[in-house]
């Protein structure tokens, strides 16, 4: 019969009278050397499959899972590239883990469980045939571990239920001059310890009246409500939330800001209701500016008031302004509703210094800096005075009037003239033509077919050098300019 082999170690089982001449060979080689390697070897791990590596295993001569500390090590390449498996034999065997692969590595059967040790941690592992396990779960009873120091990662109570915590048997746990850094401590009480100083991040104080001392907040009344305090207070984040909330399900104001002994008569608040008031402790509507007096109540629609009613000479103003010196920019009042926001505007633009007046999204009116204005569009009822006269000293040929700028027109013919059709008249505008001949005279007028003279006749002038003629017109209709009889000859 030949040699066979255990199942667990593989060390050699020879049977007698085979090894006769090389006994000591055996019993060293396959025998000796193996137990040592199985109590104290150590093999390295290097070699990754897709992140997982299989443990050699061999009869009577050295293999990777006889070995008592395994050294979970990378290849030089970037292997294991992620969270790695080493299978070992389901046999019952211990292990010494050590993992400096850059990954978590998983000792475990090819069939069972494991157990992950992270990267930069050795732990101690055993087999029990079908799983892998961790050697060491829990402490008991450990009251000293060396004369000076107690180190652990995890601490579980006896009955391995309470992670994270520890206890004797009445269920406290004492430290003394110990440092504890990112330690959670989750219910239960602590005592015998001093004060947080508020250097340290505490309040340096074992009562709330004291902290808020401590903290430049005095406490006044039964309401504890803070009256002052010893600096400024910055609220500063970055948070898709509110930065700063305030609730008020009472009667009293959500916020108010004194600027003088209280109670300010004249305060910044904001009312439980969302009133703000500016100067006032009485908003009438959402928002209320006053600068002194009582404020008015206006229509229930208001939204905004700015007042000052404390006498009758007083003049309220509210300032738009746009831009820096030399501003190209305009300031301007929307008006308009949910379907179009600015449908409605009233303009000072800066570029021209004029004056803009939208209506129905397009402009009807503007007020030049020079005080001409413009209007586009029919003027109907009151009493309108346009009387802004084009003075022209030069005229020959095709000349084309602009009714939209002026309403009278003085022109001094130089040569012959035919007024061209225009485009800017409106209808029921009317005003009067004077026609002065210059130092030679003769000159003639003639008619775009726009105008209509009485009879069709067309309109003759004086021909006298420097004659003045005047002929009255009215617009009738668009592309209807009626002009009057001449009046000759003015002197």
């Amino acid at each position: 019969m030949t040699t066979q082999y255990t199942s667990i170690l593989k060390l050699a089982l020879p049977v007698q009278g085979e090894l006769s001449g090389s006994w000591g060979d055996v019993v060293n080689n396959n025998i000796t050397s193996m137990v040592e390697q199985a109590v104290a070897g150590l093999a390295t791990i290097n070699s990754w499959t897709a992140n997982s590596h299989t443990l050699t295993s061999a009869d009577g001569t050295t293999s990777e899972s006889r070995c008592a500390v395994l050294v979970a090590d990378d290849d030089g390449a970037g292997n294991p590239s992620g969270a790695a498996t080493i299978i070992c034999p389901a046999a019952t065997k211990l292990y010494i883990l050590k993992n400096i692969s850059g990954q978590a590595v998983t000792l475990k059967t090819a069939s069972g469980t494991g157990v992950a040790v992270a990267n930069g941690s050795t732990s101690f592992l055993f087999c029990d045939g079908t799983n892998v396990e961790s050697c060491q779960t829990d402490i008991v009873d450990a009251t000293t571990i060396d004369t000076t120091n107690l180190e652990v990662t995890n601490i579980k109570a006896k009955d391995g239920t309470a992670s994270g915590s520890i206890a004797n048997s009445t269920g406290v746990f004492t430290i003394s001059s110990a440092v504890l850094t990112t330690a959670d401590i989750n219910g239960g009480t602590i005592t015998g310890i001093t004060d947080l100083a508020v250097a340290d991040g505490g309040t340096g104080a074992s009562t709330a009246s004291a902290a808020r001392t401590n903290l430049g907040a005095a406490a006044s009344g039964a309401n504890t409500d803070i009256t002052s305090l010893a600096a400024d207070i910055v609220i500063s984040g970055s948070t898709s939330g509110d930065a700063l909330r305030i609730t008020q399900t009472g009667a009293g104001n959500a916020l108010v800001v004194e600027d003088s002994t209280n109670p300010d008569s004249t305060p910044f608040i904001v009312e439980a209701s969302g009133k703000v008031g500016v100067g006032t402790t009485a908003p009438e509507s959402p928002f209320n500016v006053q600068r002194n007096g009582t404020p008015v109540s206006g229509s229930p629609s208001t939204v905004a008031t700015f007042q000052a009613t404390s006498a009758t000479t007083q003049s309220t103003y509210v300032s738009l302004i746009a831009g820096s010196t030399g501003s190209t920019g305009q300031a301007a009042i929307h008006f308009g509703d949910a379907d179009d926001a600015d449908i409605g505007q009233v303009l000072y633009r800066n570029s021209d210094n004029s004056m803009d007046f939208v209506v129905n999204a397009s402009s009807r009116m503007k007020i030049l800096s020079s005080g001409d204005v413009t209007v586009t569009g029919q003027i109907n009822g009151g009493t309108i005075i346009l009387a802004e006269t084009d003075t022209d000293t030069s005229n020959t040929g095709s000349v084309t009037i602009d009714f939209s700028a002026h309403q009278n027109f003085v022109l001094t013919l130089t040569g012959n003239v035919t007024l061209a059709n225009p485009s800017t008249e409106s209808v029921g505008q009317s005003g009067v033509f004077v026609f002065i001949q210059d130092g030679t005279g003769g000159r003639t007028l003639s008619l775009g077919t726009d105008y209509e003279s009485p009879a069709g006749a067309g309109i003759t002038l004086s021909t006298a050098a420097s004659a003045v003629d005047v002929v009255p017109y009215f617009v009738k209709a668009s592309g209807s300019i009626q002009l009057g009889a001449p009046q000759l000859a003015f002197s």
